[in-house]
C-alpha cells in the first residue's frame, strides 16, 4: 500500500471514528494544485476533499459541519494536510 492509500484511509478510518458518517469519500487531490502552495514534491498527501454526511450534523449549521471534520482531522493538518474542500451532505 503506498503513501497515498494510508493516508486517506487514516482520515476515513479517524472520520468514522469521531463523525460516525453514513457516507465518506475521503478524496487526494494533490496532483490537481502540483505547484501550488502547500503542495509538496510527491504529488500526493496535501490536498483533500471529504465528502461526507452524518446524524451528528442534523440540525447544525454548515460552519458547525465543517468545524467537526476539522477538528477530527487536527492531527493530520498538523502533520502536513495543507487543504481540505469539505462538502458535508
Amino acid at each position: 500500500m503506498n503513501d497515498l492509500s494510508q493516508l486517506a484511509q487514516q482520515m476515513a478510518q479517524r472520520l468514522h471514528e469521531r463523525l460516525e458518517p453514513t457516507l465518506l469519500e475521503v478524496i487526494d487531490e494533490s496532483a490537481q494544485h502540483a505547484g501550488h502552495v502547500g503542495a509538496n514534491d510527491q504529488g500526493y498527501g496535501t490536498h483533500f476533499r471529504v465528502r461526507i454526511s452524518s446524524p451528528i450534523f442534523t440540525g447544525k449549521t454548515r460552519v458547525a459541519r465543517h468545524r467537526l471534520v476539522y477538528d477530527a482531522l487536527q492531527d493530520f493538518i498538523d502533520q502536513g494536510v495543507h487543504a481540505l474542500a469539505i462538502e458535508t451532505v
